[in-house]
């Protein structure tokens, strides 16, 4: 069984998740933004070992921490793609830009695309690129249980912004109606900011997406 739960940490409150597999005990933290004592108490409180880092994209508030915490636990980095690169080699320049801690740039240990897969004990969970955002935004589906970890793409009520470095707004569009659409919608998506939603509510009633 997949588990997760979710911390909002710095100050823009970014939905950082601990997912793992309840057989095994093994997790992944998925985007790092800051707090990492926070995070880091979570997961010796649920009795987890942790043996990835997950990015679905390099925004200082997702990825800030990666750095760090993949030196400290000697963890892989794993994600986003690899159109975010720019975005990892800035991310001390974004760190100051927005009054982050100090934050390392790094090369993941593993790139992911569209149809990859990442797998945490037992559980696997599905990769899609997700460009619009950010050029190499993916995101994390699992399956089984319908659900979704979908970073910045898709929010309750509202979709990412995309008036950011590269972003694209069409692109953004397109990879909502394309890429998460088909997931179901019945699936259930955490975002990376706000509540989680589900992909039939936000066909319904959002204000950016509804009735595409």
């Amino acid at each position: 069984m997949l588990e997760y739960t979710t911390i909002p940490v710095t100050a823009f409150q970014q939905n950082c998740s601990i997912v793992w597999c309840d057989a095994t005990k093994e997790a992944a933290v998925i985007d790092p933004g800051g707090d990492l004592p926070r995070v880091l108490a979570a997961v010796k409180e649920l009795g987890l070992t942790l043996k990835a880092i997950w990015l679905t994209h390099a925004h200082i508030d997702h990825a800030g921490a990666a750095g760090e915490l993949a030196q400290a636990l000697d963890l892989p980095i794993i994600g986003p793609h690899p159109e975010d690169q720019f975005l990892i080699d800035g991310l001390p320049e974004q760190s100051r830009a927005y009054g982050f801690p100090p934050a390392l740039s790094f090369t993941p240990t593993r790139w992911l695309d569209e149809g990859d897969t990442v797998q945490i004990g037992q559980e696997t969970l599905h990769v899609r690129h997700t460009p619009g955002h950010t050029p190499g935004h993916v995101i994390f589906h699992a399956p089984k249980h319908n659900l979704a970890f979908v970073g910045d793409v898709l929010f309750a009520g509202s979709i990412g912004r995309t008036d950011f470095p590269r972003g694209d707004h069409q692109q953004l569009i397109d990879s909502i109606i394309q890429k998460l659409w088909p997931l179901g919608p019945e699936t259930e998506f955490v975002p990376g900011h706000g509540p989680n939603s589900t992909f039939a509510r936000e066909r319904a009633s959002n204000p950016f997406v509804g009735g595409t």
